[in-house]
């Protein structure tokens, strides 16, 4: 019997993402501090390796082995750009004949594989940049992009009403942030009581699992995709795919391209800055002044994790008094005075406190996915998001290559540099908010005109 939830696979990977995130960063953390000097870090703690005092031989040591870390990182980072960003245009564009299934598949045995490698690294302590070979691989089957891409296009195929439409991915949105917190607060633990070797095995079953659930007893959303993928080539795929996302844009008004390309341009922006800082925060935890272990990291990615529902929250509160373009201003101004605190955070409390102007930043982008969705007729929306889900891709690799480069260069002479760079570089969309909330006013009647046309296309269906 075929089941036709994919909310299971979502919670799973989600699972799986949290918890091998901060695995990986503070393993390759260890093994670069090792094979740089003859200093050890015992398992339980490494707060007795990181030195406070600038005057001590061990703090430009961690210095430089951060410096090593955060090139490690862009160097993984860069070699899963080029295929991840193949592979996921190629899957989820194929998706819409060859069914979504198969996407999932692809980008689950990917991770899998990942996984399982990971496990052989630590266990037999293989050289550690053989990591590079096992990234690149992966992601010739796509990346968590691709998952989640071909996730929502699964619910957006079994649901006919917007409203069933947005219940479902709101409880996604609730899972989300109830499984990422849960597993960032207990993955400190994982690292202190059963070590790297079994912590990446659970990882490995959890994939297994998913893979077996999505294989044996997911439902396909295509009932027809099979006649569809026969007649439908890889190529003819391609062209149709660039071929509407040409006329989406030749057709459209001035008004409504401006419209358009500001808002895309002003979420990618937005995206660039907050998923390229994002890892960062491991290592400036790792490092001094604050000297954190696995288990404050773990508090500090459950807090961290609590965004997305915070963000649900404010979305579905502030709703009922203002506009979309107001709450994306809050979630921008928020995120600019946490990266702010961040960047003089010297205690533990302090660190932890960083985390409340954080509460809605997802806000921004739930907010100017549903603007951009107003503004392009019914018939155009896959286009555009696959548009949207491509740009995302190329931009959260590009971000986190781009960030963990910068933060390597100035993490000597200033270790808070990166996060307020960040503040500065979010005065961009800020400010593209700005010129989009004056657009809109002009084009407002289009926009209008374009949800009529969308209602009545969805009457006649």
């Amino acid at each position: 019997m075929k089941i036709p939830f994919v909310e299971p696979v979502i919670c799973l990977s989600v699972f799986a993402l949290t918890l091998n995130s901060p695995l990986t960063t503070q393993y390759v953390y260890r093994r670069i501090w090792e094979e740089t000097g003859n200093y050890s870090i015992a398992l339980e703690s490494n707060t007795s390796e990181c030195a406070k005092n600038k005057s001590s031989p061990i703090f430009a040591f961690q210095e430089e082995v951060q410096k090593k870390v955060s090139l490690f990182n862009l160097e993984m980072d860069i070699s899963g750009l080029i295929p991840g960003l193949v592979s996921t245009f190629v899957f989820l564009s194929h998706s819409d004949h060859g069914g979504r299934k198969f996407p999932l598949i692809l980008s689950s045995v990917g991770a899998l594989a990942n996984s399982a490698w990971l496990c052989l690294l630590s266990y037999f302590a293989l050289p550690i940049h053989l990591l590079i070979a096992s990234t690149f691989i992966g992601a010739l089957f796509g990346n968590y992009t691709t998952f989640l891409g071909a996730s929502f296009a699964y619910i957006v195929d079994q649901c006919k009403e917007k409203k069933q439409r947005t219940i479902r991915i709101a409880i996604i949105d609730f899972l989300f942030g109830v499984v990422s917190g849960l597993t960032g607060l207990s993955s400190g633990y994982f690292i202190r009581g059963l070590g790297f070797v079994w912590s990446f095995l659970i990882v490995t079953v959890a994939l297994f699992v998913n893979l077996i659930y999505i294989l044996l007893f997911l439902e396909d959303s295509m009932k027809e995709s099979s006649s569809q993928n026969i007649s439908v080539s890889w190529t003819e795929t391609f062209k149709n795919l660039f071929h509407r996302t040409y006329m989406l844009f030749k057709n459209a008004s001035g008004e409504q391209r401006s419209l358009c390309c500001l808002l895309l341009f002003t979420m990618i922006t937005y995206f660039f800055v907050t998923i390229g800082v994002s890892p960062i925060f491991v290592l400036y935890e790792l490092d001094s002044p604050l000297c954190w272990d696995e288990v404050l990291i773990g508090y500090g990615s459950a807090l961290g994790s609590v965004t997305f529902f915070s963000s649900f929250l404010g979305i579905w509160l502030f709703s009922y008094c203002m506009e979309d373009i107001h709450m994306a201003f809050i979630g921008t101004f928020t995120t600019m005075v946490g990266m702010v605190m961040t960047a003089f955070a010297r205690t533990t409390l302090m660190m932890f406190l960083v985390r409340l102007p954080f509460l809605f930043t997802v806000m921004p982008l739930s907010v100017l996915r549903s603007m951009i969705s107003k503004v392009v007729h019914s018939t155009d929306q896959g286009t555009m998001f696959a548009c949207l889900a491509f740009l995302e891709t190329l931009g959260g690799i590009t971000a986190v290559s781009t960030f963990n480069g910068i933060y390597s260069a100035t993490v000597a002479w200033c270790k808070g540099f990166v996060f307020l760079l960040s503040a500065v570089l979010l005065l961009i969309p800020a400010i593209s908010l700005c010129v989009i909330k004056y657009v809109s006013r002009n084009a407002g009647s289009y926009v209008l005109l374009i949800q009529e046309e969308s209602s009545e296309d969805t009457s006649d269906r």
